[in-house]
């Protein structure tokens, strides 16, 4: 049995001194003791649970530092990345594919996350005729996470229509789209790409979003799984226009009338939601899927987090496009969007947590529920996904408590994170993925395949 010796744990209950962890060989907590003298296997300095990464697309990593011209039209916008990434996605082979997707799970593991959730449209071959394998991008995704050792939450996605109005999809969009049919084979096949991994990875779905797919069958494509269901919401103005014309409700609203919410049901961005729709939102269970770095480098706008918050609402952290792979940039930057709102300091704090504990904590309990996963806080019988900081940095000397969740998400970054557990995997070790040579060199071989520009 893998044990681990924490001066300092982040535990359900609080923090505790004297912490020893031991893990069985199925990658769950078997006990948590406290008060316990120096011993075990590895000895950290402040131990947490580490987060799952919840919204990724992880072909958009490639794309980072490729969008910062503006183009033609003056109005630079999310619409008109989107058709720069359409440009780029056409390049992409399967084998592109898989070392762009090692080495953000390899990122995301040296950030601190355990767990990568998936959010995969990339299924077909350039102008859109399915591979052989109908699942074959699925199955790199796959192939990437057996290399990094990262627990992987995959969710095909299903994406039939170019809009509200049903028409068919567009050059850039092909390469995605499904009929309910078709997207049924495509998660059966999907389901055998993950039978090879840990036991701890999980299959979901994603019905793109109230644009992408009939409304009329978003109830047929949760029904393919038991794991969890995703779908993109409220993101821009344009997107709540055009579904308020075509369905009569805002998108938001049209959710909480027309879909069974809980807490397997994940909602990404919600950026554009009225207070009223934030409050009932919060109150169905379902999981706000936040991305704060993707959702600023696109204008999406500003989450609710303090009336989500106040309304017993659960959150999860993700990267989306990849252009940064940051946990505590990610968390910072939930924080500071609402300071800057509402012109206030510590906004997400509550009084008996301060901000950096609440929003880790938030993120890290509200990221299992959106992950499917049993995970989200040091205890027995949750898989050990677990993160270790440098107690020895220079930004956490003589911190305990609170004090170092603020201090490494406020005052630090990743730089931090010494150690990472993956369901009891130790993939990283003194702030280096095991295998980031190989990673590495196959992403740079792939770059230089693609090319410098859009």
């Amino acid at each position: 049995m893998t044990t681990i010796w924490a001066a300092q744990a982040l535990l359900p209950s609080g923090w505790a001194t004297g912490v020893l962890v031991s893990i069985k060989a199925d990658g769950r907590i078997a006990q948590v003791e406290t008060g316990v003298p120096r011993v075990g296997n590895t000895v950290v300095g402040i131990l947490l649970p580490a987060p799952v990464n919840a919204h990724s697309h992880a072909f958009q990593r490639a794309m980072a530092g490729l969008t910062e011209q503006r183009g033609p039209d003056p109005s630079d916008s999310f619409w008109t990345w989107r058709k720069l990434m359409f440009r780029f996605l056409d390049r992409l082979t399967p084998d592109h594919v898989e070392a762009i997707a090692a080495l953000v799970q390899m990122e995301m593991l040296e950030a601190g996350y355990a767990t990568n959730v998936e959010f995969h449209y990339l299924h077909h071959q350039p102008g859109g005729a399915p591979y052989a394998n109908p699942a074959e991008m699925c199955d790199r995704i796959a192939a990437a996470s057996l290399q990094t050792g990262i627990g992987l939450t995959l969710l095909p996605v299903h994406y039939q229509f170019g809009g509200l109005d049903r028409r068919p999809l567009g050059p850039g969009q092909i390469r995605f789209g499904t009929d309910p049919e078709g997207f049924a084979r495509l998660y059966a096949r999907a389901s055998e790409a993950l039978r090879p991994l840990p036991a701890d990875c999980r299959m979901g779905v994603a019905p793109h979003s109230l644009r992408a797919v009939a409304p009329d069958v978003l109830a047929r494509i949760a029904a393919l799984t038991d794991g969890p269901v995703h779908m993109h919401l409220a993101e821009q103005r344009a997107e709540v226009e055009e579904v308020s014309a075509a369905l009569g409700r805002r998108p938001v609203e049209w959710v909480l009338d027309n879909m069974a919410l809980h807490s397997g049901v994940t909602f990404i961005h919600c950026t554009q939601m009225l207070p009223h729709e934030t409050e009932a939102l919060a109150r169905s269970g379902a999981v706000a899927g936040l991305c704060p770095i993707t959702e600023s480098s696109l204008g999406d706008g500003i989450f609710d987090g303090v009336r989500w918050l106040g309304a017993g609402g659960q959150l999860a952290i993700g990267s989306d496009s990849n252009i940064r792979i940051a946990l505590a940039e990610e968390l910072r930057t939930l924080e500071y969007s609402q300071r800057l709102r509402d012109r206030a300091r510590a906004v997400l704090a509550s009084p008996d947590q301060s901000t950096g504990r609440r929003i880790f904590a938030a993120a890290a309990a509200g990221g299992a529920l959106a992950a499917g996963r049993p995970t989200g806080a040091i205890a027995p019988g949750l898989l050990a996904d677990l993160m270790a900081l440098d107690d020895g940095h220079v930004d956490l000397a003589g911190r305990v408590g609170d004090t170092v969740l603020d201090s490494y998400i406020f005052a630090g970054n990743d730089a931090m994170v010494h150690d990472v557990w993956s369901a009891g995997r130790h993939v990283v070790r003194n702030g280096q993925h095991i295998r980031r040579s190989e990673i590495v060199a196959a992403y740079s071989k792939a770059m230089q395949e693609l090319g410098p520009t859009l």
